[in-house]
């Protein structure tokens, strides 16, 4: 039984996964996004997301504690200086997992670790979204008077009789084939 074992060991030495964590951090903070394995994603958001908490406050404390997780210059300044001002008012959740399918080779679960803030795509279709349309359910409810009219209206331009003669015109050619 698993009691208490919260931690994926990832089939790796404890010194081996705290490098392959800082690496994948580092690259994260960086890149804005990494593709990775969703068990390497799941392991590198509850390592992450604590680090970039402590970011929001710039102090000489927080940098160190933060670098003695990364090991990375490149990317403690670059998680400081920009990525900690974009988060300032966010109460948590800076990741997202986007599941894009199976690996080729040992058909693995892949997917896209991302920072929530950096995906432009993302923040401009759920703000149109959440103003835009109504939203549509799935059996129509009464419809009003304006909606069943403009059917109606446009219901007599079609032309009815060209439909039977279509039908008529496939059984002679249906009776000719016998």
């Amino acid at each position: 039984m698993r009691h208490g074992k919260k931690i994926n060991h990832l089939g790796r030495t404890a010194s081996h996964r705290k490098a392959m964590l800082s690496n994948l951090a580092a690259s994260l903070i960086l890149h804005k996004r990494v593709s990775t394995t969703v068990a390497k994603a799941k392991a590198l958001r509850k390592y992450v997301e604590p680090l970039l908490t402590k970011a929001k406050n710039d102090t000489t404390h927080s940098r160190r504690t933060v670098f003695a997780y990364l090991q990375n210059k490149e990317s403690l300044k670059e998680l400081f200086d920009e990525v900690a001002a974009k988060i300032a008012n966010r109460p948590g959740g800076y990741t997202r997992i986007l599941k894009t399918g199976y690996r080729l080779g040992d058909n693995a679960e892949m997917c896209v670790l991302e920072l929530v803030d950096y995906n432009e795509d993302m923040l401009t279709t759920t703000g149109t979204a959440a103003a835009g349309a109504k939203k549509s359910r799935r059996r129509g409810g009464k419809k009003t008077s304006a909606e069943t009219a403009a059917p109606a209206a446009a219901a007599p331009a079609a032309p009815a009789p060209e439909a039977p003669a279509a039908t008529e015109t496939s059984k002679d050619e249906t009776n000719d084939a016998q």
